[in-house]
């Protein structure tokens, strides 16, 4: 049996298990979540095609060829050549970015060999798949600070160590004109123009132009320059890869296999993809807690294409384990529960998932904070002289800035829960009382709502104990 075999074995004993009990997840945890380091190169070509294709929206011209592909230089002693493309143009990278990195990582994992193109020259021009307009340019500072935030962010899902990277300025600066107008010459304009969002753009009389009109033959450029096997990349880059393969057989090569990734949605299942812009993500430098509490703030609907983009499960224990949430057998929150520590285990540790889950469990499930070891705490005769705001940015590091601290209370955000033994009360507290001192504060509210008890502070889904009271 395969390594992932045992693996899998494993986890699926743990999976027919109580699902509810903390020491069973922290088993399961631990099992899926040692395989995103798991040497897979004992797999068979036809596993590790399906493998890919599993979580592939495309696999072209077809997963058997990608298989003979596997076989075919492990007959030469090599691996596949597969590339992935980043435009690095921004600084915060979400967990819809980490989709075609774990896909990598397996690839990687299986023995292949991995180049990662930084487009630091496409990135001036600015992708335009999916785009109602053109993207501002960026500059060469933008685009060192975006890449060194995204290989910092993006590293627990992927081993950087063994990869080349490549910048496509290599040979894009060097293209001379007469060469590019050579290649240009075999590309239909009709190719070029049948991507709905150009179609789209014209029609409504919008901008377009010709620098996005050749971003695809750049971007195929860099898969005929390092002479790629595959290329993995969104589905929306589907006709950008398949450029590739046409600018490859203009350089005389064999056209490259393709693996497309899906979109993920967002997490407030408005069917709209993960993005920043929308606020619907879950950042990948985000706090344990963040992340798990993101997670489990989706729609059940959710929990299916989650699993397959961001864990290591196989598509047998996903059904497995959606079948017992069909059969009432599992909880469909204690499936999201697993979801989520799943996650934050690839972040931060298996401690620090273990963590998240019953932080969340004492804030949500209407247990005592006092059940979650790790809680930080205030003290009023150190602190209490201090604004609420202030503690929350300067001192609890609850929020980026005392304004962020005063948005939080401006949506109800902020609160101080009193604890007792017949349960936990709730006092909001105002935008103006963020920034009146702590001190002041609480003896107030609890004088107002007439209750005692062990008091916190909580911004958001962050929570600290008062002392000194």
């Amino acid at each position: 049996m395969t390594r992932l075999g045992d693996s899998v074995q494993r986890a699926s004993d743990l999976l027919a298990q109580d699902l509810s009990s903390d020491k069973t997840v922290e088993l399961l945890l631990a099992e899926t979540g040692s395989r995103r380091y798991l040497d897979l190169s004992d797999l068979p070509a036809k596993e590790q095609a399906a493998l890919i294709a599993a979580r592939a929206v495309d696999v072209l011209p077809s997963e058997e060829k990608l298989a003979e592909e596997i076989d075919a230089r492990r007959a030469e002693g090599k691996g596949l050549h597969v590339k992935l493309g980043i435009d690095p143009t921004g600084a915060e990278v979400h967990l819809g970015h980490a989709v075609p990195v774990i896909i990598l990582s397996r690839f990687q994992r299986m023995g292949h060999d991995v180049t990662l193109i930084i487009g630091d020259i496409t990135a001036k021009i600015g992708d335009p798949s999916g785009r109602t307009a053109e993207r501002p340019p960026l500059t060469d500072e933008d685009i060192a600070a975006n890449l060194a935030g995204y290989r910092d962010q993006v590293k627990p899902f992927f081993d950087f160590e063994k990869v080349r990277f490549r910048h496509n300025s290599e040979w894009l600066a060097g293209l001379t004109f007469p060469r590019l107008i050579g290649i240009l010459a075999q590309v239909p304009a009709s190719q070029l123009l049948q991507r709905d969002d150009f179609r789209n753009r014209l029609a409504d009389g919008s901008g377009l132009t010709m620098s996005e009109l050749i971003y695809p033959v750049a971007m195929a450029v860099d898969s005929a320059e390092i002479e790629a096997g595959l290329e993995l990349g969104g589905v929306d880059q589907l006709l950008n890869m398949q450029m590739g393969r046409r600018v490859m057989e203009i350089y005389g090569q064999k056209p490259q296999l393709i693996a497309t990734n899906p979109l993920i949605e967002g997490t407030d299942g408005s069917g709209a993809k993960m993005s920043k812009s929308k606020g619907n993500y879950v950042a990948l430098n985000a706090t344990p807690e963040d992340v798990f509490g993101k997670i489990m703030s989706i729609p059940d609907r959710l929990m299916a294409p989650y699993l397959r983009a961001w864990t290591e499960w196989t598509d047998p224990e996903i059904d497995a384990a959606l079948a017992r949430v069909e059969a009432k057998t599992l909880h469909p929150m204690d499936l999201k529960r697993i979801l989520a520590g799943d996650v934050v285990t690839a972040l931060h540790g298996l401690e620090a998932a273990m963590a998240a889950r019953a932080g969340f469990a004492a804030q949500f499930s209407r247990k005592s904070f006092g059940d979650v070891g790790t809680l930080p705490s205030v003290d009023l005769a150190e602190h209490g002289a201090e604004g609420i705001a202030a503690l929350l940015s300067k001192v609890l590091e609850f929020a980026p800035s005392a304004s962020a601290a005063r948005r939080v209370a401006k949506q109800n955000g902020l609160r101080l829960v009193v604890e007792t033994d017949s349960g936990q009360q709730a006092l909001i507290l105002a935008e103006a009382d963020a920034l009146r001192p702590l001190g002041e504060v609480v003896p107030e509210k609890l004088a107002e709502a007439g209750v005692s008890g062990t008091v916190y502070l909580k911004a958001g889904r962050k929570v600290a104990e008062i002392r000194g009271l």
